[in-house]
């Protein structure tokens, strides 16, 4: 994929760009980011670029190299991922063993390291002397969702290029991209996270259902009804996972009240703006913002392990008290 096609990261390209026509780029990467944010297309990016000799600062994706880059086929790349848990010292060895021979057809030799988080002590000591001379050129992308967790000595031999999750405008142009229709692609794109990947896990059908019962109960709340504010946590919290999934849909909702509070006709969960337009009506900017800032704090009290039914219970009171 040439840089022209990776969408959302137009910084982090315009960088490369820019050491590929000053022949600058550097031995070693650490691409860190969020899971399905476009770390690993932009690492193949990367590697096309510096392979192919049609174009100086991309590639043309059309002559053969491009092609078998593109395929994950190409001999000049090495792939890694964990074995199991791990990273092991024998794929570092078989790396280093792959590097010192000469490249077969293109310029350098390359390698895209996959959770680089997850070196096992042995192996990570033995990549150092490898990050700091790559033998013949060589380029060596790490990947990683949290670079905290990799050696400092690692992280010191790495140019560090940080990606962000990318938007659900840029998540539903790259799921239209992918053959998905437009109607499906708008209502997954707002609660993928950021992640192409689970933008395409989500099943959107479930996912319909659940908005559907979450806006019924969100509007039958009650606090004259205790009943109510129960069966809504029941029904939305049966999982840590399941409350975390309804309070990051909760969150994406009311941020587009918001914004139909406040006037504006932008929002992101278009498929259902008849009942988050009701929402507007009622609940002033002022009201829909403190139970935005409820949802969040929220939302981080389960992270760190409260209970999820009751957090629910909590917050589902707050906003019938908030929002009347």
């Amino acid at each position: 994929m040439p840089f022209a096609d990776i969408v959302g990261h137009e910084q982090v390209v315009e960088v490369f760009r820019r050491a590929l026509r000053s022949g600058k780029t550097s031995h070693s990467y650490l691409f860190e980011g969020p899971s399905g944010c476009g770390r690993k297309t932009t690492a193949q990016a990367l590697v096309q670029a510096i392979f192919c000799s049609e174009r100086e600062d991309d590639a043309c994706g059309v002559c053969p190299s491009c092609r078998k880059v593109a395929a994950g086929s190409h001999a000049d790349i090495h792939y890694i991922e964990p074995d199991g848990q791990f990273i092991k010292i024998e794929q570092v060895r078989e790396l280093q063993r792959d590097l010192s021979l000469r490249p077969y057809e293109a310029p350098r030799k390359a390698c895209i390291i996959e959770s680089a988080e997850r070196f096992n002590p042995a192996a990570g000591n033995s990549l150092l002397k490898t990050l700091e001379e790559p033998p013949g050129n060589a380029i060596i992308i790490l990947l990683t969702e949290n670079a905290g967790m990799l050696l400092p000595t690692i992280r010191s031999r790495c140019q560090a290029i940080r990606f962000s999750p990318l938007s659900p405008e840029n998540i539903r142009l790259l799921l239209e991209r992918r053959g998905m229709t437009p109607e499906t692609a708008e209502l997954l794109a707002p609660v993928a996270e950021g992640s192409i990947q689970r933008a395409l896990e989500l099943d959107n059908e479930a996912l319909g259902n659940r908005q559907e019962i979450l806006l019924t109960r969100l509007s039958g709340l009650d606090r004259n009804n205790i009943a109510t504010i129960f069966d809504a946590s029941e029904e939305l919290g049966a999982s840590r996972d399941e409350t975390l999934e309804t309070l990051d849909m909760l969150i994406s909702f009311m941020r587009d009240i918001a914004h139909l509070a406040a006037g504006s006709a932008a929002i992101v969960n278009a498929t259902v703006r008849p009942a988050l337009e009701g929402f507007a009506a009622k609940w002033p900017l002022q009201r829909t913002l403190q139970i935005l800032d409820d949802i969040l704090e929220t939302r981080r009290a389960v992270q760190r392990n409260a209970n999820s039914k009751l957090a629910l219970d909590r917050l589902f009171m707050r906003i019938t008290t908030t929002a009347h």
